[in-house]
């Protein structure tokens, strides 16, 4: 079931990223300058591309959650619980943000006057990539994941944390432009590789076996003599 569930997160992490990129490419947005969300518009004829991409994206992070849970044989473990549930989380807010598309131009506050649908899309935005970008601390921090999860949560948070950071100074300070821009997609690309790398690893090996914990060498068995 955990590599079925894994396998399945892999597949729609990647149909889910492709139909937002050819969203994004090919429909009428204004490119680098804009959100990510703008190829979601309701006037935009790749609207439903998104939607779909986005919605693959939610059940992504979900099967990616059950994988995990379903996989780990220490559920004691409270880091490898918060990242379980910081996934549906993330995957429950990323169907709002689907769900409830913004205006033309994904206007948002200080510089824009923002409809109640923006801030409601905007919030599940941001809120379903800090869930996130807080699984994958939680899978680096955890003292029972495999190492190989360890090492891709840690790479893949060193790079996300000052992303996050850098996008929501960038929003506050300069507003909408190609350094938002830029940032946002690079920021997107880190949690989709990292949900990938996550999700092919947990289809070859469960997710809390340590390497070092098992051992190499059987003892032969001692018979005693009566």
């Amino acid at each position: 079931m955990r590599r079925g569930t894994a396998l399945v997160a892999a597949l729609c992490a990647l149909a889910g990223a492709a139909a937002v990129t050819l969203a994004v490419v090919a429909g009428p947005g204004p490119g680098l300058t804009g959100y990510v969300s703008e190829a979601g518009v309701v006037d935009s004829s790749y609207a439903w591309t998104y939607r779909i991409g986005v919605f693959a994206l939610a059940g992504a992070l979900l099967l990616l959650a059950v994988a995990l849970r379903v996989g780990a044989s220490h559920c004691h473990d409270a880091a490898l619980r918060v990242a379980v549930t910081l996934l549906v989380a993330a995957s429950l807010c990323t169907v709002l943000s689907g769900a409830v598309t913004c205006s033309a131009g994904c206007p948002l506050p200080p510089f824009e006057r923002a409809t109640v649908a923006d801030l409601v899309h905007g919030a599940a935005s941001v809120a379903a990539t800090a869930a996130v970008v807080f699984a994958m601390l939680a899978v680096a921090i955890s003292p029972v994941a495999r190492r190989r999860l360890r090492r891709t949560g840690v790479v893949a948070a060193a790079v996300s944390l000052p992303l996050a950071g850098a996008v929501g100074l960038a929003m506050l300070l300069v507003g909408r432009s190609p350094l938002v821009g830029v940032l946002e997609r690079l920021l997107l690309t880190v949690a989709v590789g990292w949900a990938l790398a996550t999700a092919a690893t947990l289809v070859v090996r469960d997710p809390t076996a340590h390497e070092h914990g098992e051992p190499t060498v059987r003892e032969p068995t001692v018979r005693r003599r009566r």
